[in-house]
């Protein structure tokens, strides 16, 4: 490019052209798609077995994928994996929101891998919001000391519309857990308040945490999640708080004593502590561990797992049905003929649903 300057009006003056710049792109780059080996169920099944955290996450993945190919893939490494399960301590952990679960995790589980040893799980459950259907999954950023620990995984999932505090496929992760050799498992929920029975369902020892001063005394008689927690903590105790959390504890002490006696024989205790500073943990895992020893003794222990069992074979024909239903073609085809008909007060709910579930079972296949 010629200069102006250069001119001979200018001849005292004369710009250079510079030195030309090298491109900001490397030329010895070459741009490849790298694409993720998929792994046959035999060789998930290997790597699980063998502890191998990449191909454990790799395999929750699969299990919590919604793809009818993946589901295919997920069941037998399940089935493969389901030999080498059960020998855990499950311990689902639930609270309001702001009560300090995801802290209390992260003290609870570094006691518990300097005192016993062992590999600890941490399933974190996340809410899915209804407008985005997204998730945040931000936990495992609260639990610092957790993330760092190399015998501890940290999985959140989120619930996926899923109700019980618990996301769809948790219990098929516990599983796989198990198979890779973790000997604990946290299963931290979402804290929705009194519907944490899924959740109950999965768990050996089902912890409620609580905060002092959220409620009167009638908050701790309401049905629901008190009637199956197995132990209550009171969290938040340090400072100028400890009167106020011991004067809860009293508190659900009497309430506890208007429900009936749980089925295991067992009494839940009530303590308190402070997850932030780390006052008062031995003693809740001392709760836990006695609680378990109580339930093996009295057998109770095998009947739990025994019933969680079947409510889960149940609960899987429930899903397995209603995606059959929705996946059927006609049903697809008469869906939103279906809705228009509903919108426009031709029908009313109950009886467009009643055609639609005649006509599916109608067009059955029977063998």
């Amino acid at each position: 490019m010629e200069h102006p300057e250069n001119s001979a009006e200018y001849a005292g003056l004369q710009v250079n052209s510079g030195v030309e710049q090298p491109s900001i792109i490397n030329p010895y780059l070459q741009r490849r798609r790298f694409k993720r080996q998929e792994l046959s169920p035999a060789e998930m099944v290997e790597g699980i077995l063998k502890g191998n955290i990449t191909i454990l996450s790799q395999a929750v993945t699969l299990v919590e994928s919604v793809n009818p190919d993946h589901q295919a893939r997920a069941q037998e490494v399940i089935e493969k994996c389901l030999p080498y399960s059960g020998k855990s301590v499950r311990v689902g952990i639930s609270g309001v929101p702001g009560a300090g679960k995801s802290t209390s995790i992260d003290e609870f589980g570094i006691h518990v891998l300097r005192e016993k040893g062992g590999k600890l799980a941490v399933l974190a459950i996340d809410p899915s919001s209804e407008r985005s259907k997204g998730s945040i999954l931000g936990d495992k950023t609260r639990m610092e000391k957790l993330a760092a620990h190399p015998d501890s995984f940290i999985r959140p999932s989120p619930t996926a519309g899923s109700l019980g505090g618990v996301a769809r496929k948790t219990r098929e992760t516990i599983i796989l857990c198990e198979a890779a050799g973790f000997d604990k498992i946290f299963v931290e929920t979402v804290g929705v308040g009194q519907s944490e029975t899924a959740c109950h369902s999965m768990v050996d020892f089902f912890l409620l945490i609580q905060l002092a001063g959220t409620g009167d005394e009638l908050q701790g008689i309401k049905r629901g999640i008190m009637e199956i927690c197995d132990g209550i903590v009171i969290n938040k105790c340090d400072g100028e708080n400890v009167d106020k959390c011991h004067m809860a504890a009293t508190n659900f002490r009497n309430a506890l004593h208007f429900f009936p006696m749980p089925e295991s024989g067992w009494q839940p205790k009530v303590l308190c502590y402070s997850g932030f500073y780390g006052l008062g943990i031995k003693e809740i895992w001392d709760m836990i561990y006695e609680y378990i020893d109580f339930v093996k003794q009295n057998g109770y222990f095998d009947y739990r797992r025994n019933e969680q069992s079947k409510y889960w074979m149940y609960e899987s024909i429930n899903e397995h049905l209603r995606l059959n239903f929705y996946n059927n073609p006609l049903i697809r085809q008469r869906l939103a003929d279906a809705e228009r008909t509903v919108l426009a007060g031709q029908k009313t709910s109950f009886t467009a649903a009643n055609d639609l579930l005649e006509t599916y079972f109608k067009n059955l296949k029977t063998p």
